[in-house]
């Protein structure tokens, strides 16, 4: 498995993808991000003539922004989660719905605006794959090929973990140091009201469990120390941050985003990942016991019980 690094314009920096001699020849996982730069170091560095097959972790920019322009350079098959195929699908339909989610939260019409501009502003819709298939619709076809993969979203609503030999390529399901935004979105699977991140995650710390073991291929960062490291750094950042949000959680969104951040937020899209975290921790306030579950299942509360013990008894 080799590392390939691209630098995006985006806050969080390089990307990694990975590419893979397995025997039904070249496969590439993840894209890396639809600019100039990335275009030029696929050309360079990846023999897109002989790439047979593409499998994206989740649909965010910096993972499959190439992916058309990988179908426009080769012959290879696009693989991408179900969830994000519907997003694909569905698009203006999902922002009209993510309109309304917003509203909910104090957001009026002209916030919704605001956002769709700056999300264009941010590059974060690069051109859909002209063609692709589905991951969870071919599982025979990824089985013949020494591919399995894992459901563990959280982060997204699809974030799929692909497994091979002794690798698992997480895309950003594990990471050091960084706490994965956890985005607001509606259920891609329903279309119907939102999608509860926060009883996802915890649902997918017991799939990431079965990564033990293996070799962590992350999405940014260089290396990942250990499965159970990644995680802790994860639950130990949510901890810290709904104790930081305790004193102010009765507040209406427009006032908890006030409180913790006295007016430094004004780009609509960083004030749009700042209400999905916050949605996150309010859910985790709500049933934190949900979490505790996920972590005892995997032998892990102890190590965050005091933390742990100290926020659920403060809310």
């Amino acid at each position: 498995m080799q590392q390939h690094t691209v630098q995006t314009p985006y806050m969080v920096g390089e990307v990694h993808f990975y590419s893979a001699e397995l025997d039904c020849g070249l496969v590439l996982f993840d894209t890396g991000p639809p600019t100039p730069e990335g275009e030029a170091y696929l050309r360079e560095n990846v023999d897109l003539k002989r790439l047979t097959y593409l499998f994206i972790t989740h649909c965010h920019v910096d993972h499959y922004g190439l992916a058309d322009f990988i179908l426009q350079q080769s012959d290879a098959e696009v693989f991408i989660p179900r969830r994000d195929a519907m997003k694909f699908r569905r698009q203006a339909e999902r922002m009209e719905r993510m309109g309304d989610l917003l509203g909910g939260y104090g957001f009026g019409g002209d916030f919704s605006v605001q956002l769709r501009r700056s999300f264009e502003l941010h590059k974060l819709f690069p051109a859909i794959p002209e063609r692709f298939r589905i991951v969870e619709d071919s599982a025979n076809l990824l089985h013949e090929l020494g591919i399995s993969f894992l459901p563990c979203p959280g982060h997204s609503q699809s974030d799929l973990v692909y497994l091979t030999g002794d690798v698992a390529v997480t895309g950003d399901c594990l990471l050091r140091n960084i706490f994965q935004a956890p985005l607001l979105d509606i259920d891609l699977e329903s279309f119907e009201g939102r999608f509860k991140n926060y009883h996802a995650y915890c649902n997918s710390l017991i799939n990431l469990a079965q990564l033990q073991g293996r070799r962590i291929m992350p999405g940014h960062r260089y290396y990942v120390e250990g499965l159970d490291v990644a995680i802790l750094s994860y639950v130990t950042t949510l901890l810290e941050r709904v104790g930081q949000l305790l004193p102010f959680r009765k507040m209406d969104m427009n006032g908890i985003i006030e409180q913790l951040f006295k007016g430094r937020l004004v780009d609509p899209f960083f004030i749009y990942l700042k209400i999905s975290e916050i949605v996150f921790m309010l859910d985790f306030i709500e049933n934190p016991s949900l979490l505790r579950a996920s972590l005892e299942q995997i032998g892990l509360f102890d190590q965050v019980s005091a933390l742990y013990t100290a926020v659920s008894q403060g809310r």
